[in-house]
C-alpha cells in the first residue's frame, strides 16, 4: 500500500483530519516565501492534532539554529528542499539523529542521477523543478515527465511529489511505481487551503494501488 504525506498544513482541525484518514506524515512548512507558512509557535499546536501520523518540518537552507528549534519541538523528520550539499545533509542528520530527507527537482534523467549522491539521507523526496525566477523550490503544483522514473534504480527509499491530485495519483503511483507520495496545492482548494473531501480523496486513491 502506497504510503501518503499531506504537506503545507496550518489548520489543527485538518491536521486531526489527515491523519483520521490515514496519513502516514504530515508536512509543516518552515519557509516564510511560502502560502503554507507556519511559525514554530504555531506548529507546537499543530503537532497535538497528528495523532500517529508522523510531523515533518520542510525547510529551506536551514542554519544549525533554526534546525535545533525544529527538533525542539519534538520533530524528528526533516525535509531538506534547499540547495543543501551531501555533505551538509550528512552534518546535519550526524548533529540531530533526526531522519533527513532530500528534496531532489527533476527536469532531467541527469537530475535524478544527482539523487544517488546524497548517501547520508533516509529519504528522497523527488520533485518537479519550480519554474524560472520561482521565490520557492516548492509548492507550486507542477508535475515533471513521470516516464523519466521508469527503469530507475533508487539509491534510497523515495517520495514522489510535483503536481499530484486525487484525480492523477493513481496513474502516477502506476507509471513511476511510487512507494510514498507527497500532496500539497493538489488537495486545496485556494493557495494554502487545504479541502478535506479532497484531502479524503487523495489518500483513498493512492492507497488503492
Amino acid at each position: 500500500m502506497t504510503q501518503v504525506k499531506i504537506c503545507g498544513l496550518t489548520d489543527p482541525d485538518l491536521v486531526r483530519f489527515a491523519a483520521q484518514k490515514g496519513a502516514d506524515w504530515i508536512g509543516f512548512v518552515f519557509v516564510e516565501a511560502s502560502p503554507r507558512y507556519v511559525t514554530e509557535a504555531a506548529a507546537a499546536t499543530l503537532l497535538m492534532q497528528a495523532g500517529r501520523s508522523v510531523p515533518v518540518a520542510l525547510l529551506v537552507n536551514p542554519d544549525d539554529a533554526q534546525i535545533e528549534r525544529i527538533v525542539a519541538l519534538g520533530i524528528r523528520t526533516l525535509q531538506l528542499h534547499g540547495s543543501e550539499t551531501p555533505d551538509r545533509v550528512a552534518e546535519i542528520k550526524s548533529a540531530t539523529g533526526a531522519e533527513v530527507w532530500k528534496a531532489m527537482g527533476v527536469a532531467t534523467s541527469e537530475d535524478l542521477e544527482r539523487a544517488a549522491l546524497y548517501t547520508a539521507a533516509d529519504r528522497l523526496l523527488i520533485d518537479a523543478k519550480p519554474p524560472e525566477g520561482a521565490d520557492r523550490t516548492g509548492g507550486h503544483g507542477l508535475a515533471f515527465d513521470w516516464t523519466l522514473m521508469q527503469g530507475w534504480g533508487a539509491p534510497k527509499p523515495w517520495l514522489l511529489a510535483g503536481g499530484l491530485t486525487p484525480d492523477n495519483v493513481g496513474e502516477a503511483i502506476r507509471l513511476t511505481g511510487a512507494p510514498a507520495v507527497d500532496v500539497s496545492s493538489g488537495v486545496e482548494r485556494l493557495k494554502g487551503l487545504k479541502d478535506r473531501a479532497l484531502v479524503q480523496t487523495f489518500i483513498e486513491a493512492a492507497k488503492a494501488q
